[in-house]
């Protein structure tokens, strides 16, 4: 049978071709029904599923400046309209130096236009152009606020970031971080006394996005994977135009480059990309997860690549991965349409026990929500969950696919920028601001709620990495975005009453699966990790929420390396740390 599915996923490319006619006419008419759904949507003054009830209290406020969180991302433009200057950094959370609170670290731009000054640039910096970690106070103070403390950390890098990746790749019991940039990658060891130091690790001198530690062969230790993009260089820039005038190229007008994956050999990192069998297939990758997606017992990695054939990694053990893509379902949309996949995360939506995929994707394109069969198969449900004609105008990027109101269900919090300029916008000098989405999750699937009823009245931004955690330690989940070319900001969570149970199992737990049973018989699942989203890293936990809900009975723990552990039901509202080994095996 697998030999038949390959054949027709050779086939199948000279099909569409055969058909892109008939294709491109289908694509029309699907876009003109979006079109359509959404205008129809706005003559409808109060439908509840567009705008929320009045009635509902606001679920953020945006406390950025009033923290002590001040950072401007610097896109060092000149007017060259270099790539790397539209697709924006992210941002991490991480407890550095382990006092039961959230740091934030912010990836910064540079320069590209070495003949220049940052003082030269089109936009000139406003908070300096060195990566930032913010300390937070909230443990030794009492209250939630910042400091910067990028010089004491040794973390101020300079290089043209892009993403971050956080992991205790060595085992001592802290965080570590890897970065990636518009050439060399850098990895920083914590020394577990507030100072990081760049160490050698894994390496590539061409323009890597998203990273994710992973233990992807079972050992117990983190390994390193992470996405290249396209073989853009200064010297190598492309002129393009939007309306007939100047503007950023699409991906297309650079050649695609391979993923990276790195083994961590006892915290040495050797390159194994090729022998895993990556190099049989690549794009242009901007992000990744990484899940057991066909419950076989091994971490398989998802990558969302801009404008080419995403990528499903199956993991088939011995440090093996066989990309599956089109024959998943996960590689197009359901009109056999590639997208410009730029956000990405995974998690049990439907409550099935397995893990399904949702995607962020270009204004004119829909977002993408695939639904996992429990084998590693999946189907396009967009357009049945009521989440296709509302991101139709948007650009999205970083997103959280999380419980925020703690009702059990999860909801979508989505970043957007336009990457063309906005025509009405036109005029101004970097047209690309765009308004958030929020998706309270339903019975029935999710409905789209107007952003004054999420977190009030905000100005649009140019939103891309996105990260989430519980950032003042209340129980619920809280977000930070790093807006490109603009101000970075923190959305705290106001979810009154919260109920809930947050787990966060101790050491490498990255790829773990946490569930909880209920009194009446019924699982929620959900899974440890920190990648996901665009750029990013968030709080590897997991927070169920109980409003609602029976009584938890028990707790189970699915360990990176298959083993399965039953503990007893933790109290609500309290923070559950399983050890692996303590717990029952099952």
């Amino acid at each position: 049978m697998l030999v038949i599915l390959k054949s027709i996923n050779e086939f199948r490319p000279k099909l569409l071709n055969g058909l892109a006619p008939i294709t491109e006419s289908l694509k029309m008419l699907r876009f003109c029904f979006l079109v359509l759904t959404i205008a129809l949507a706005a003559c409808e003054d109060s439908s509840p599923t567009q705008s929320g009830s009045v009635d509902t209290p606001q679920l953020f406020v945006e406390s950025a400046a009033a923290t002590g969180l001040n950072f401007d991302h610097f896109i060092g433009s000149t007017g060259q309209y270099y790539l790397p200057e539209i697709m924006g950094s992210g941002v991490a959370l991480l407890d550095f130096d382990l006092d039961g609170d959230l740091d934030v670290y912010f990836v910064q731009g540079a320069m590209l236009d070495k003949s220049k000054s940052p003082e030269e640039s089109t936009f000139p910096p406003k908070s300096g152009v060195a990566n930032r970690l913010f300390e937070n106070r909230l443990v030794p103070d009492g209250r939630l606020s910042f400091v910067d403390a990028t010089a004491t950390s040794r973390l101020g890098d300079e290089r043209y970031g892009m993403g971050v990746a956080v992991g205790d790749y060595d085992a001592d019991g802290d965080p570590d971080l890897y970065v990636t940039n518009v050439g060399p990658n850098v990895l920083y060891r914590n020394n577990g006394d507030g100072t990081f130091s760049a160490v050698e690790g894994p390496q590539d001198t061409r323009w890597s996005t998203s990273a994710a530690f992973v233990d992807h062969d079972g050992d117990g230790d983190l390994d390193l994977f992470f996405t290249n993009y396209v073989g853009f260089t200064p010297a190598a820039q492309m002129e393009c135009l939007t309306g007939g005038l100047r503007d950023y190229c699409a991906p297309r007008a650079y050649q695609p480059v391979p993923d990276r994956l790195f083994r961590n050999d006892g915290g040495k990192f050797t390159d194994v990309s090729n022998e895993a069998g990556l190099g049989t297939k690549f794009g242009n990758g901007l992000g990744v997860t990484t899940a057991d997606f066909n419950n076989d017992g091994h971490t398989d990695i998802y990558v969302a690549n801009d404008g080419t054939e995403n990528q499903l990694w199956i993991n088939r053990g011995g440090g093996k991965f066989e990309e599956l893509g089109m024959i998943s379902g996960t590689a197009v949309n359901v009109d056999g349409s590639l997208e410009a996949g730029m956000g990405v995360s995974a998690e049990d939506f439907d409550g099935d026990g397995d893990i399904d995929i949702f995607l962020t994707h270009l204004t004119r394109e829909t977002n993408t929500l695939y639904l996992n069969d429990g084998s590693g198969s999946f189907r396009d449900a967009t357009n049945s969950f009521g989440l296709a004609a509302s991101s139709v105008p948007f650009t999205g990027f970083g997103l959280q696919w999380q419980d925020f109101d703690l009702d059990g269900r999860l909801d979508l919090f989505i970043t957007n920028g336009a990457v063309t300029g906005v025509e009405a916008q036109r005029g101004d000098p970097y047209p690309y601001f765009q308004d958030d989405l929020f998706y309270r999750g339903t019975e029935a699937g999710f409905e789209s709620v107007a952003g004054r009823q999420v977190w009030g009245e905000q100005d649009p931004q140019i939103g891309r990495g996105m990260a989430a955690g519980d950032i003042d330690n209340d129980g619920d989940i809280d977000v930070v975005i790093s807006n490109n070319n603009g101000p970075a900001q923190l959305f705290i969570n106001q979810t009154e009453s919260p109920i809930f149970i947050k787990v966060k199992p101790a050491g490498n737990s990255l790829g773990a699966r946490v569930g909880i049973s209920f009194a009446d018989g019924t699982k929620m699942w959900r899974r440890v990790h920190s990648d996901g989203s665009y750029l990013s890293s968030s709080e590897p936990a997991v927070v169920f929420g109980l409003k609602g809900m029976p009584q938890v009975t028990s707790l189970e723990v699915i360990w990176p390396n298959g083993d399965e552990e039953q503990f007893a039901a933790p109290a609500a509202n309290t923070v559950f740390s399983p050890v692996k080994g303590t717990g029952t095996r099952r």
